[in-house]
């Protein structure tokens, strides 16, 4: 009787420490989802302030013609 009671003890554990770990993965994932969107709001920003400093520089080089 000691060895199923042991089974299934060790099986319990098991599935417990993947528990865990799912979770951990899980809110992982959505840490990288977070930085993700607010790295992609940056780079976008950064992409319309490329274009107005172009379209200022061309104006300006237009102006000197």
């Amino acid at each position: 009787m000691l060895w199923p009671m042991l089974a299934i003890a060790l099986g319990f554990c098991g599935i417990a420490v993947l528990g865990v770990l799912a979770v951990r993965v899980f809110l992982e994932t959505q840490r990288l989802g977070r930085q993700v969107a607010h790295t992609t709001d940056r780079i976008s920003r950064a992409a319309e302030d490329l274009e107005r400093a172009a379209g200022r520089l061309a104006s300006s080089g237009e102006a000197l013609r």
